[in-house]
């Protein structure tokens, strides 16, 4: 064989070899196996914070996880308005079409002087019961991705990335240095619609909150976690259910919420019934009220009044048989006790368990860690609350009884996978969480 045939074959090697792993690599950082976030509480306000890298260059935005919200917003201008790649979505744009309540106006530029008519999509994102108006942007995001074992193996980008700049008044009761909101909600401009577009993931999210480190998946398991363990393999299920009645004073007109709801159908303290008008379990199809919500932005399980007055009797009545001392309530939480002589266990303190029956007799166990709150040496309280007469659901299960449980929710097959709590299988969310370190 002559040098140049030698030369020419080696080239073409080289050429197939390299075009080959670009192939690869490209695929791989196009269709990551799974997404991962890291998640921190905030011990001030309870919220759950995760990260996202906005624009071009990358700009940090933590935002507060909100399971129920329909997209992310960000406040803009805390550093992400000098972005190469930030775009105005107009109002004419798939983009737009993709965000639930959008409406157009004319753009201004230049301190306010008219620069054309672009029609500039706009949104109504809220945060704590404050509403305000927001513009439509697209940018490039980049986020972690994930073997979907035990390590992260690489930064995945996406360049059509929707979210609402939101104004600063939207930031009021957000955690200190949090600068918006990342949306979990059923909405396709929610952040598992966007995700499995921009990355091709599955539309399927997993949830693992903790009062130290949590984390938040995008795509499919398995997630091991120690000791050596995919505990997606155990996981209880039970129906996603859509309320189809928005919140009061977002729309003008009937829509589907975005939020989750699942079908209470009983609750039951140490073995025993809690008696109260059950019709309330039940979303009314007119008004939306009524039924079961799963919320990150509660801290704690909110029941409605005359659920909770029933519940926690139901409690006392129990804890008094376990010879727990009642002591005076502290705000917010009306059933306190004298945690002196309280056996510690695996799952947190020795009290009555709580039973949420779900469809099929599946039952969600709140045991001691998810159902008390330590309030000083001595004193822990049921972690419960009155959510007032103006509740729309009637229970809404908080972050609180959520810590060290994993959640799967699975959108388009409306099912939610739940391990109960952790700690009995001797592991915690944070040993996910280290999949960054």
């Amino acid at each position: 064989m002559t040098s140049s045939s030698v030369i020419q074959r080696f080239l073409f090697i080289s050429f197939f070899l390299l075009s080959f792993c670009n192939v690869i690599f490209a695929y791989s950082s196009y269709r990551p196996h799974a997404l991962f976030f890291p998640i921190r509480k905030d011990a001030l306000t309870n919220q759950y914070i995760t990260q996202l890298h906005l624009g071009t260059p990358q700009v940090p935005a933590d935002l507060v996880v909100d399971l129920g919200g329909e997209l992310p917003w960000v406040n803009c201008q805390q550093g992400f308005a000098s972005s190469k790649t930030y775009k105005h979505v107009s109002c004419d744009s798939d983009q737009c079409a993709r965000v639930k309540i959008s409406s157009c106006t004319k753009s201004a530029h230049n301190g306010g002087l008219s620069c054309g008519e672009d029609n500039i999509c706009y949104t109504l994102p809220g945060a704590l019961g404050i509403a305000a108006g927001a513009e439509v942007a697209s940018d490039a995001v980049s986020v972690h991705s994930t073997d979907g074992y035990t390590n992260v193996v690489s930064n995945v980008s996406s360049h059509r990335f929707i979210f609402a700049c939101g104004p600063s008044s939207l930031l009021k009761g957000l955690a200190k240095g949090a600068n918006g909101m990342a949306g979990l909600g059923r909405a396709s401009a929610a952040l598992p619609a966007q995700f499995a577009v921009g990355f091709r993931v599955p539309r399927k999210f997993s949830l693992c909150l903790s009062s130290t480190k949590g984390v938040l998946f995008f795509g499919d398991g398995p997630y091991k976690m120690e000791p050596g363990i995919d505990i997606t393999i155990s996981l209880d299920h039970t129906p996603l259910f859509i309320n189809p009645i928005d919140k009061a004073g977002i729309s003008t007109t009937p829509r589907p919420s975005g939020e989750y709801f699942i079908a209470v159908k009983s609750i039951n303290i140490g073995g025993k019934g809690v008696r109260f008008n059950k019709k309330l379990l039940s979303i009314n199809k007119v008004s939306g009220h009524g039924g079961t919500k799963i919320s990150t932005m509660n801290p704690y399980t909110a029941l409605e009044p005359s659920i909770y007055k029933a519940f926690t009797s139901a409690f006392a009545k129990k804890a008094k048989a376990m010879n727990m001392s009642r002591v005076a309530s502290v705000a917010p939480f009306g059933a306190c006790y004298d945690s002196t002589n309280i056996l510690k266990t695996r799952a947190g303190p020795l009290v009555p368990t709580i039973n949420l029956v779900l469809p099929e007799k599946v039952i969600w166990r709140i045991h001691g860690a998810n159902s008390m709150v330590q309030i000083s040496d001595h004193v822990i309280c049921l972690g419960f609350v009155d959510g007032g007469e103006f509740a729309r659901a009637s229970v809404v299960i908080g972050g609180h009884q959520l810590e060290e449980n994993l959640l799967q929710f699975d959108i388009p097959r409306s099912k939610l996978g739940f391990s109960s709590s952790l700690l009995l299988r001797e592991t915690l969310c944070e040993t996910l969480n280290s999949l960054a370190n």
